[in-house]
């Protein structure tokens, strides 16, 4: 008896038809990332543990609770990686690419995460991140946000996205602040909820992000990061809100924002949305100048985001915004018996000359079923060619979408007729 496999818990099938809702939406980033000079980078899916260990920081829950970790018949620790950050800075130190020159880099590709499924969210995840190295700021920062920005207005769900902004200072700021937290929080430690009770001698700053309404109470009456803040932290931060203002780009200061991962300093920020329940951040990034040293490299100014295609491939589909199918226009029918070189000719003409997408129909069968199979589709057009046809030098067009009567037009000028109607 055959058995039947359901897919892995947090991993899904991305049928067509949302297959072309999360390219539409990566082109999206990758055409723009290009416009503003960003070169593509490609990256390993297994990394060294120890990278993310260090990179990301042992006590986040990335790394703490999420990793996939394997080990390798070799005996060394392998992981699937759950962010691109660490992995690009670690190829810009083992490439020396920062040798006489300041990169500015894109990636796109899964990551993997060992959360609890949900709609928005799952196990196996797509992102499209870009990282700069080199530049001290904040006019990098801006150009980041600035690139979230244009895209958002691209894919036409603007209105649904906010930007929200904080920053961490310097790592001594951030180090005093950290300090300052964990003397206030100490004290009522019983009243906080399990996790931050967890996080208060591992990561305190993620304490701020607990969404536990009691922890939130009592956080909100604590230390305050811009009370820790040094004048160079507060000019910077002041500079990135003067740039962005100076752009139009509307944004929302948040001193509790601090981002999941312990590499940040200075700008911290996130993309959020309204419209999917629970799942609202749609990604986010900041400024990271001490993860080069962190992993071995020299001293690297350095910033970057990375947003979820997934979950802004639903809010697209939840705000009704249209995308081009990945359907043929032309569907080619043959009626039985008919198929030569010439109909061959005719297919790799219009896919030569043309940018439309050309479908022949394969089994056989009436001209009436394959007429139903070619509306079946989603194609624009039916492109018609017996034997009668051929020997004339013509074939039949058929509008599959609009009601206008079947033509006939020249085989040497079908490739002028198909764009003329597709303009």
């Amino acid at each position: 008896m055959n058995e039947r496999y359901s897919v892995a818990r947090g991993m899904r099938d991305m049928l067509p038809v949302d297959a072309t809702r999360m390219s539409f939406v990566e082109q999206a980033f990758i055409t723009t990332l290009r416009q503003y000079g960003y070169e593509e980078i490609r990256l390993p899916l297994l990394e060294k543990t120890e990278l993310f260990q260090r990179g990301v920081g042992e006590a986040t829950d990335v790394v703490s609770k999420e990793m996939y970790i394997m080990e390798d018949r070799g005996g060394d620790s392998l992981a699937l990686r759950p962010e691109g950050t660490a992995s690009c800075v670690r190829a810009a130190i083992n490439n020396s690419m920062l040798r006489g020159n300041n990169p500015r880099l894109w990636y796109v590709g899964p990551m993997y995460r060992y959360e609890r499924p949900q709609k928005g969210r799952y196990r196996e995840f797509t992102q499209v991140g870009a990282e700069a190295f080199g530049y001290t700021g904040p006019d990098v920062d801006t150009e980041l946000i600035e690139v979230g920005t244009v895209v958002w207005e691209q894919l036409g769900i603007a209105e649904h996205v906010t930007l929200e902004l904080n920053t961490l200072g310097s790592p001594a700021s951030r180090m005093r602040f950290r300090e300052a937290l964990i003397d206030y929080l100490t004290p009522q430690r019983e009243f906080l909820d399990p996790d931050s009770l967890n996080r208060l001698s591992t990561n305190p700053l993620r304490i701020l992000d607990s969404k536990n309404e009691r922890t939130q109470q009592i956080v909100s009456q604590g230390p305050n990061i811009s009370d820790y803040l040094d004048s160079e932290s507060v000019e910077f931060f002041v500079d990135l809100q003067s740039q962005l203002d100076a752009r139009g780009i509307a944004y929302q200061c948040n001193d509790r924002l601090v981002r999941g991962l312990d590499y940040y300093t200075h700008t911290v920020f996130e993309w959020n949305t309204d419209k999917l329940g629970a799942q609202k951040q749609l990604g986010g990034g900041g400024r990271y100048d001490g993860l080069f040293e962190i992993l071995g490299g020299e001293p690297t100014h350095a910033a970057g985001f990375a947003v979820g295609v997934d979950r802004i491939a639903l809010l697209h589909e939840n705000c009704e915004a249209s995308v081009e199918s990945d359907a043929a226009d032309i569907y080619v029918v043959t009626p039985i018996g008919v198929f030569d070189t010439r109909l061959d000719a005719i297919m790799k003409g219009l896919r030569a000359r043309t940018t439309l997408r050309v479908k022949r129909h394969m089994g056989g069968g009436r001209l009436k079923v394959q007429l139903r199979q070619a509306d079946r589709s989603g194609a624009r057009w039916a492109l018609i060619a017996g034997d009668q046809e051929l020997q004339k030098n013509v074939v039949g067009v058929k509008w599959l979408r609009e009601a206008r009567d079947q033509v006939d037009v020249s085989i040497d000028a079908l490739a002028e007729f198909f764009e003329q109607q597709h303009d």
